[in-house]
């Protein structure tokens, strides 16, 4: 089980290492040639015992213009020593293997994807013997996908949307959107990918929500983090309590987007009994201005 956003950061790329060259090509507009194959690698560049190096995910990408190891760390905030560890890594890899590395830093803060991108250089001021220029992905170039169409259509990067930009306004929609995509795609792959999306939401509210969505998810509950969700009191299985659990959910997509929920609608949702029409209602929640929204349809 994904224990932290540190892990799953680094671990979806592992999971589809394709996503990790469409993030640099689509993503970061680098001109990385497309592989035709990948292959984990061992993490631990340890040399000499007592001093332990380890980097995050190493891949191995194979293309028609050659070789190239993929090294991607998950940066949670600034670390002065990692400006001495990543030009380390770079060039014990590309001495070790003898093919090129690529550095790609993931984050889901601003400051640290902008810390992060600044260049690193070793030797004399204005003269340097190495220069380090990290990619980073995080909040200000992944992309926002909070459509349906779209997340089914890409669902490890609709994961990694969620996983970088799970908080504020736009979360609501970018996880109903998510739930939705996942439905489309193997239960065992799926199951694995709700993981990593609640390991990274570090907002309360957002986790909450995610693990509300995922209670409609027959497979989710074969997987451990169902434990989890299970001692806080929902009640799987029990229609009641699926009826009561996207009610409430509805109520509170639309409180935590800042809209007033006045006591008739709060009313009518609450003793709705249908909970396919809940679901309409709690997707029509994610872009709704005004409670009334819910029920704009003729047909709600």
């Amino acid at each position: 089980m994904v224990g932290s956003s540190h892990e799953a950061l680094h671990r979806i790329f592992q999971k589809d290492p394709a996503l990790l060259t469409r993030a640099l090509q689509e993503v970061l507009h680098v001109p990385f040639p497309e592989p035709r194959e990948f292959a984990a690698m061992n993490v631990d560049l340890t040399e000499i015992e007592p001093i332990e190096r380890r980097v995050d995910t190493l891949l191995k990408a194979e293309t028609d213009e050659g070789s190239y190891l993929l090294v991607v760390e998950s940066q949670g905030k600034p670390d002065e020593r990692k400006r001495g560890s990543w030009p380390y890594y770079l060039a014990f890899l590309r001495e070790k293997f003898r093919c090129e590395p690529v550095l790609i830093v993931v984050t889901q803060n601003s400051a640290t994807a902008r810390w992060a991108a600044e260049p690193i250089y070793v030797g004399v001021p204005g003269r340097p013997s190495m220069a380090v220029w990290p990619f980073v992905l995080g909040p200000d170039n992944v992309p926002v996908i909070a459509d349906v169409r779209e997340a089914a259509q890409n669902v490890t990067l609709a994961v990694f949307s969620a996983m970088t930009h799970g908080r504020g306004p736009m979360a609501a929609g970018i996880l109903v959107s998510l739930a939705t995509a996942l439905r489309t795609i193997d239960e065992d792959s799926a199951a694995v990918l709700v993981q990593f999306v609640d390991s990274c939401l570090v907002d309360p509210q957002a986790q909450q929500m995610w693990r509300d969505l995922m209670t409609t998810m027959q497979y989710f509950w074969r997987h451990p983090l169902a434990e989890q969700v299970r001692e806080q009191g929902l009640e799987q299985g029990l229609e009641q309590g699926r009826i009561r659990d996207r009610a409430e959910m509805t109520l509170n997509i639309l409180r935590w987007r800042g809209i007033d929920v006045p006591d008739h609608i709060r009313e009518r949702v609450e003793s709705c009994t249908d909970f396919d029409q809940l679901t309409v209602w709690s997707e029509r929640a994610v872009h709704a201005t005004t409670a009334d929204g819910l029920f704009a349809d003729p047909n709600g």
